[in-house]
């Protein structure tokens, strides 16, 4: 219905933020996401919004970008998850990120989210694993390498390895599946080790 909101931020919490249009202040909720890329308050900013209506409320939720707002109405659609269970979601994961953890299986990374549980964050995972590759444009090759891991019984294994030395399974995924698949299990892991390790 509303599809964006722009004017003057006029207020800008860690929960929700007020942009003014024409003399009328819309209060939209937000994630740490949209917050951190807010301008200071006092200047112009345009959010894309998701209008959320149930019996005794209408609520506004506002995201800074596109991509974010796809990907809270996806995880709108998964049983269990509210527009709050999503804003949390959001607030730890920016849509790439969210869309990596959704194809590597990272259930560990959702669950990071304020209020979801390991089952919701299992169903988040199940019910978006086929739907979130088109979410977060810069990440789309990176989901598309781990989707080959699946399909790889020696990658796979190379990622479970990983993970088993301590490293975060959408990072494992994501190196893995840079990695060409020629290589044995022990080369991929050493291969995956040095990029991780990199990282650090």
């Amino acid at each position: 219905m509303i599809y964006n909101v722009k004017g003057i931020l006029t207020c800008a919490d860690p929960t929700f933020a007020v942009v003014e249009c024409g003399g009328v202040g819309f209060k939209c909720f937000i994630s740490m996401t949209t917050l951190r890329q807010l301008p200071s308050c006092g200047k112009e900013v345009n959010l894309f919004t998701h209008l959320s209506v149930r019996e005794d409320a209408m609520d506004l939720y506002g995201f800074y970008d596109v991509s974010e707002l796809e990907a809270f109405k996806l995880l709108i659609t998964v049983s269990g998850v509210g527009p709050k269970a999503a804003m949390a979601i959001l607030s730890v994961l920016e849509p790439d990120r969210l869309s990596i953890a959704v194809s590597s299986g990272d259930v560990r990374s959702i669950q990071q989210a304020n209020g979801v549980g390991k089952k919701t964050a299992e169903r988040v995972v199940l019910e978006l694993k086929d739907k979130m590759a088109g979410i977060g444009g810069a990440a789309s090759s990176v989901v598309e390498g781990i989707q080959s891991v699946a399909s790889n019984s020696d990658a796979s294994e190379a990622v479970e390895v990983l993970v088993a030395l301590g490293f975060d399974r959408s990072d494992s995924a994501t190196v893995v599946g840079s990695l060409d698949k020629s290589l044995s299990v022990d080369e991929m892991v050493q291969a995956g080790l040095k990029k991780l390790s990199a990282q650090l």
